[in-house]
C-alpha cells in the first residue's frame, strides 16, 4: 500500500470499517470483517486475532485469522501472560519486536517462537471506561511493525472497540426482550389457567392462585408450567 498521510489513513479505515458497521450480525461476524481488514492493511502482518474478554474478565479469542494466530493466542491463554493480555491489563499498546529477544513473558515467548512468529502488536479495544478484549497482529519477521503500522491498528481497534460495545448492547436487549416476552406469556397462562380454577371450582381469584402454587410446589414444577398444563387439559375437554 502506498504511503499515506494520518488523515488519509484514518480516511481509509473509517471507509474499510463502513461495512462492518452497517451488516446485519453478531460480534463474531463483525469481528471477523475487521480482522480481515486489518490483516489486508496493516504493513508487516501475517496473522491477526482479536481476544474478547467474558462477563467474567476471562480472555479467550472471538476471532483469528488463521491456525497459526489462534495457536499463539492460546500460548498466552495457558501460560497466562504474554503482550495482548499486558494491553488488555494496561490499557495501552504493547510491541514485541522479536520474541527471541524479549524477556518479559518468558514462557509464551518460547511458545511463539517455535510457531514462527518473531514481532507482535498488541492493542486493546476500549469503549468508554470497559476494556472489551484487544486485537493484535503477529509477523513472521523480526521488527515487522512501525509506527504506520502502530497508528493503523490503534485506529482500527477504535473503530472494533465501538462496533462491540454497540452489537453487545444490541444482543442484550434482544436477549431481553426475548425474557420479557417469554415472562408475558407465563404471567398470560398463569392468568388463563386461574380464570379456569375460578370457573370450575367456583373459587375467587385469591384462592385459585393458591392451588395453583400448591399444585406447583408438590410436583416441584414451575407455576406456569403447571398453568399451561391445567390450560392444555381444558382445552381438549372442550366440544
Amino acid at each position: 500500500m502506498d504511503q499515506l498521510t494520518p488523515v488519509e489513513e484514518l480516511s481509509l479505515v473509517v471507509a474499510r470499517s463502513a461495512g462492518a458497521m452497517m451488516a446485519p450480525g453478531t460480534v463474531e461476524a463483525t469481528l471477523r470483517l475487521l480482522v480481515e481488514v486489518v490483516l489486508e492493511t496493516v504493513p508487516g502482518a501475517d496473522a491477526c486475532a482479536v481476544t474478547v474478554l467474558d462477563a467474567a474478565g476471562r480472555a479467550g479469542t472471538s476471532v483469528a485469522s488463521d491456525e497459526l494466530a489462534a495457536r499463539a493466542d492460546e500460548l498466552q491463554y495457558a501460560a497466562g501472560e504474554g503482550p495482548c493480555l499486558d494491553a488488555v491489563a494496561r490499557r495501552g499498546r504493547t510491541l514485541v519486536d522479536d520474541a527471541r529477544a524479549d524477556a518479559r513473558w518468558p514462557r509464551w515467548a518460547a511458545g511463539v517462537d517455535a510457531l514462527g512468529l518473531r514481532s507482535v502488536l498488541s492493542t486493546p479495544l476500549v469503549a468508554g471506561d470497559a476494556v472489551l478484549g484487544a486485537v493484535k497482529v503477529y509477523s513472521r519477521a523480526p521488527h515487522a511493525f512501525d509506527a504506520r503500522s502502530e497508528r493503523l491498528l490503534a485506529l482500527y481497534a477504535a473503530q472494533a472497540a465501538v462496533l462491540q460495545a454497540a452489537l453487545r448492547a444490541a444482543e442484550r436487549g434482544r436477549h431481553l426482550s426475548a425474557e420479557l416476552k417469554g415472562a408475558l406469556r407465563s404471567r398470560d397462562v398463569v392468568n388463563t389457567a386461574r380464570g379456569i380454577l375460578v370457573e370450575r371450582e367456583r373459587v375467587d381469584e385469591r384462592t385459585a392462585l393458591a392451588v395453583l402454587a400448591a399444585q406447583a410446589e408438590e410436583s416441584g414444577r414451575p407455576l406456569h408450567v403447571v398453568a399451561r398444563a391445567l390450560v392444555d387439559a381444558a382445552t381438549r375437554r372442550r366440544p
